[in-house]
C-alpha cells in the first residue's frame, strides 16, 4: 500500500502531467528522504521520439524523477509547505541501464545536506533492484 497516492504528491509538488513523474511516494520521513515510484508504459508521450521502435526512457526524465523524490522529501517539511524546489546542479550522473516499457521505477532520494533555502540530494533509481541511475542532486528552495 503506498504511503502517497498521485493526487497527494500534487498537493506538495507543483508538477503536473504531463510531466508529474511520480505515480505514488512509498516511503518519506519529511526533510530526509523519500522512495516513491513510477510505472513506465508505452503511454508515455516521450516514446513517440525517443526511439521510434526501441523505446527507452530518456535518462534526463530519470533524473527529473528522482529529482521530483526529493522535493517531495524537501517540500513536506512543514516550512517548505507552497514552496518549489528548484535546480541548481546535478554532479556525478551515471546512467548504467535502460530503462523501458513496463519497467517500474524505485527512485530514493535522500537529503545528506541543507543549510538555508539550499541543499543536496544523493539519489538512485533502480529496477528490479538492479542500479540504473544514481546521481547527486543540489537544489534551491524558493
Amino acid at each position: 500500500m503506498s504511503l502517497l497516492t498521485a493526487k497527494e504528491i500534487m498537493e506538495i509538488i507543483p508538477h503536473r502531467q504531463p510531466f508529474m513523474l511520480l505515480d505514488t511516494v512509498e516511503e518519506l520521513v519529511p526533510g530526509k528522504y523519500a522512495v516513491a515510484r513510477k510505472c513506465v508504459t508505452y503511454n508515455e508521450p516521450f516514446f513517440q521520439g525517443h526511439f521510434p521502435g526501441e523505446p527507452v526512457m530518456p535518462g534526463v526524465l530519470i533524473i527529473e524523477a528522482l529529482a521530483q523524490a526529493g522535493a517531495v522529501a524537501i517540500l513536506s517539511k512543514e516550512e517548505n509547505r507552497g514552496k518549489t524546489a528548484y535546480f541548481a546542479a546535478i554532479n556525478s550522473a551515471k546512467f548504467k541501464n535502460k530503462v523501458i516499457p513496463g519497467d517500474v521505477l524505485t527512485l530514493e532520494t535522500e537529503i545528506i545536506k541543507a543549510k538555508g533555502p539550499m541543499g543536496i540530494g544523493k539519489a538512485t533509481a533502480t529496477v528490479d533492484g538492479k542500479l540504473v541511475v544514481s546521481a547527486e542532486l543540489t537544489f534551491a528552495v524558493s
